[in-house]
Formats: C-alpha cells, sequence, structure tokens
C-alpha cells in the first residue's frame, strides 16, 4: 500500500528528498507521517501532515528535525514527501512511511507501513 524512495549516500550538510506513494483511492482519509530507524535504535518519529481540511493541512516535527525537514502531501498524486536539507551523520538510518486514520478507539494507531529507505549521511 505504501511504496517509500528516494534515499541514499549524502555528505553531511547535503539535501535529500523521501516520498512515498499511496495505492489504493483512500489516500486523502490518512494522516501521513515519516519515522526513521537508525542501527540499534528504536523507531523515532519524525514528521506528520494531517488529512487535507478546508483550512489545509497541519504538520508537527519533532525536535531533532524541527527548521530542517520540511514534510507535504500532494492529494492528486497520493504521495507525501519528506524534503531533508543540512543533513548530519546522525540523521542515518531506514526511513519509513506510515499512515494512520486517527479515529477511536485508537488514533494514534498506524494502519499502513512502507518497507523503508535506507538514507546514510557521511561525515
Amino acid at each position: 500500500q505504501l511504496q517509500a524512495s528516494g534515499g541514499g549516500l549524502v555528505q553531511a550538510g547535503g539535501s535529500l528528498t523521501l516520498s512515498c506513494t499511496a495505492s489504493g483511492d483512500l489516500f486523502n482519509l490518512y494522516h501521513m507521517d515519516w519515522f526513521r530507524q537508525a542501527p540499534g535504535k528504536d523507531r523515532e518519529f519524525l514528521a506528520e501532515v494531517s488529512v487535507i481540511t478546508w483550512t489545509g493541512t497541519d504538520t508537527r516535527y519533532a525536535d531533532s528535525v524541527k527548521g530542517r525537514f520540511t514534510i507535504a502531501r500532494d492529494g492528486a498524486k497520493s504521495a507525501v514527501s519528506l524534503r531533508m536539507n543540512s543533513l548530519k551523520p546522525e540523521d542515518t538510518g531506514v526511513y519509513f512511511c506510515a499512515a494512520r486514520r486517527g479515529l477511536p478507539p485508537d488514533p494514534f494507531s498506524y494502519d499502513y507501513w512502507g518497507q523503508g529507505t535506507q538514507v546514510t549521511v557521511s561525515s
């Protein structure tokens, strides 16, 4: 259902854009998130973009990436992107996209996960 792409090797200070495309017709019903899992560490929330409403979308970020990463969604393409600037070696990891409906009884449970894409930042 979710296909992540765009990972690769980049030098510290560089930029990279990840993309996640969704199959099916229900993309616009899901909040879309990006997570990261560094070697030997737990999966870490990075960013979320809300469903599109009449006021637009809301975004939120982890403190570790705020100001450097930008999440955006394209409803027409059923895709969500993560633009990553000023990359640091500690940004290295496998990046996953995920989708959640945000409905009771567990609005923060995730319904779908992408397969992950590797990002390596060299110093």
